[in-house]
């Protein structure tokens, strides 16, 4: 339901005040619809956002791993580690880290946080 997804993200962007995690929500659909031009001019925009203010590398990893750019999407986690992001607790639970969760940069990150991954037994 990636294009229903991606109606009500847009639809939410304007309410919220331009967030970036809103942003970043919008960037991730569009990466997984395959609407990659999309995605990365979403990429784009945070990063100008960034310029003015603080913009967490977590909401940047998420569309990098929708679009399946490991590295980057775990360069960007990286970052989220060193400065401390209120997200990082969700590293081990976040769908949009799923593609993620083999890769072993990603599991020594999250040794680094002291999480795990927890996955739906159903």
């Amino acid at each position: 339901m990636y294009h229903e997804a991606i109606d009500e993200f847009q639809k939410a962007v304007k309410p919220s005040g331009g967030s970036t995690w809103i942003l970043a929500g919008l960037g991730h659909a569009y990466a997984v619809a395959n609407q990659k031009k999309n995605a990365l001019r979403i990429v784009e925009e945070v990063s100008d956002v960034s310029k003015r203010t603080y913009v967490s590398a977590y909401d940047i990893a998420t569309i990098y791993a929708g679009l399946g750019r490991r590295d980057y999407a775990l360069d960007w986690l990286e970052k989220a580690h060193n400065e401390r992001s209120v997200w990082l607790p969700f590293l081990g639970v976040d769908p949009c880290l799923k593609s993620l969760r083999s890769e072993r940069r990603f599991q020594l990150l999250l040794d680094r946080a002291g999480l795990q991954v927890h996955t739906n037994p159903t």
